[in-house]
């Protein structure tokens, strides 16, 4: 019995991408394809071969299995964008163009992203607990903010989110 009529994980929905939050729909996206055994056809633009004369059981079922990880794997991604996202994508052939096109539009190049990170710190260090909030609630605040500096691909040490903490929280 496979992994996906075992567990129900099919019936799981994809998560749905509208354009923002890239970060946090990839990271998702990867962990949803991994878990169906799909993603390393989005993390590998390999070609299927044809098949040699007088192929072996093993290399039919093989090529077949390829062939179907990439159609899921393509199908996939084409669910989990909204209608607007999709008619941008539709006409690219592989999970890996999808992947890779999406990236490159949603996730911006180093520059971009480095001045993300930068207007996240400046957030961070501008946080104040609320008078009628709790230390869980300004915790969560900032903790929010240090996974989103996190997903851009910036270290961001934990140390800092308990010095801030119990600087405005005594």
């Amino acid at each position: 019995m496979d992994f996906e009529a075992s567990s129900g994980f099919s019936s799981i929905s994809p998560p749905v991408f509208d354009g923002d939050n890239y970060q946090v729909w990839a990271v998702r996206m990867e962990a949803y394809m991994e878990a169906l055994d799909i993603w390393e056809a989005v993390e590998e633009d390999c070609e299927i071969h044809a098949l040699p004369n007088n192929p072996t059981m093993a290399q039919i079922k093989s090529q077949k299995e390829k062939k179907t990880k990439k159609s899921k794997a393509k199908a996939c991604l084409f669910v989990a964008v909204s209608s607007t996202i999709f008619t941008r994508i539709m006409t690219l052939k592989s999970a890996y163009e999808i992947w890779n096109y999406l990236k490159s539009e949603y996730e911006g190049d180093e520059r971009i992203k480095g001045m993300r990170v930068l207007n996240l710190i400046r957030e961070f260090e501008l946080q104040k607990m609320k008078e009628t909030e709790s230390i869980k609630e300004y915790s969560d605040r900032l903790l929010d903010i240090s996974n989103r500096i996190r997903l851009l691909g910036s270290t961001f040490k934990d140390s800092r989110i308990v010095e801030k903490n119990s600087c405005n929280s005594a």
